[in-house]
């Protein structure tokens, strides 16, 4: 069949959504639900995230690297809670750009991370809107009973951690927006991280093992860990001269005049996807070596205190941050 230049919604079921669909629990996308088996021993663990064009993602992001950002974003969240993703539920809302080689795109980018993290599509929606284009997606995932990481069990003593780097999110915006002067392999790292972030499922089961409150880095380090703390009724102590960086944002970093406010910057821009964490000091080195064999990088960034809220240092300085991260408003 011709591609089409706009397709109904029943045709982009049948031919771009059905393929994604669970073999036996997505009922073939042909009833109006998914029905799943319980599974003795494990709690269900669910997450729903929204992505809006222009506030998530630009106008000109091509609409493959849209849907794994969608389906990312929300395994991050999954994987701090040290959850073992299964599947999701889809809704698009699709703009007048989204014709059929848009919605192509969309689908060949769940197909791909459905092969990466193996999940699959339960059932969902999808509508024409005259506004810009957004998405939304329910992942869901097992783990085992009563296992599930919070936000609330930090204690006074703990030490912080985080994986992988912070402030690439935040570059990789600027980048994509040309706002950046860079050599062009940071840059494409940057955009690259932007558009589809890696979530930390490959260090869930150490964090659902080892950790005492996890979050995911979505609003922002600093934003996030202090989610931590109000939750857990703690004080925080982050100290962003520890702050892990990657190749390209320590060469973005090494030409700022401030570097107190360059770090909080990486700190509050969001868009990381890395998981912060909690743990007793006794965990730290089977924290490590448990991120050591799967070559993930792995920082101590602060510790729990007695008191309420964060606290951002620097060189031993306190840090006045004048935003704590990404917000809807």
């Amino acid at each position: 069949m011709p591609a089409l230049d706009v397709a109904g919604e029943f045709e982009t079921i049948e031919r771009l959504l059905r393929p994604l669909a669970h073999p036996e629990w997505g009922r073939g996308l042909q009833d109006d639900v998914a029905v799943l088996p319980s599974r003795p021993g494990y709690d269900l663990v669910l997450t729903k995230d929204a992505i809006v064009e222009g506030v998530h993602f630009l106008p000109d992001d091509p609409l493959e690297t849209v849907a794994k950002k969608l389906l990312r974003v929300n395994l991050s969240d999954l994987a701090a809670k040290g959850a073992e993703p299964f599947g999701y539920l889809l809704a698009c809302h699709w703009s007048d750009r989204c014709g059929w080689p848009e919605r192509e795109a969309f689908a060949a980018g769940l197909a791909e991370d459905q092969r990466l993290f193996n999940v699959f599509l339960l059932g969902g929606d999808t509508v024409k809107t005259p506004g810009p284009a957004s998405f939304s997606l329910t992942a869901l995932g097992w783990v085992p009973a009563g296992s599930a990481v919070s936000r609330a069990g930090a204690q006074p003593g703990d030490l912080v951690f985080v994986t992988g780097t912070i402030g690439d999110g935040f570059l990789g915006l600027k980048a994509a927006r040309g706002e950046l002067s860079l050599d062009a392999e940071r840059i494409d790292f940057l955009v690259d991280h932007y558009r589809s972030p890696m979530p930390r499922l490959d260090f869930a089961d150490t964090v659902r093992t080892l950790a005492t409150a996890a979050a995911d880095v979505s609003d922002g380090l600093v934003a996030d860990l202090a989610h931590v703390a109000k939750a857990s009724g703690v004080g925080v102590d982050l100290n962003l001269a520890v702050l892990p960086l990657s190749l390209a944002a320590q060469a973005w970093f090494e030409g700022r005049v401030d570097p107190q406010a360059a770090l909080a910057d990486l700190a509050t821009g969001g868009d990381d996807y890395q998981i912060v964490f909690t743990a007793h000091p006794r965990h730290e080195e089977p924290l490590r070596r448990e991120a050591e064999r799967r070559l993930l990088r792995l920082t101590r960034v602060g510790e729990v205190t007695p008191g309420f809220g964060l606290r951002a240092t620097y060189g031993g300085e306190l840090v006045a941050l004048s935003k704590g991260g990404w917000t809807h408003g």
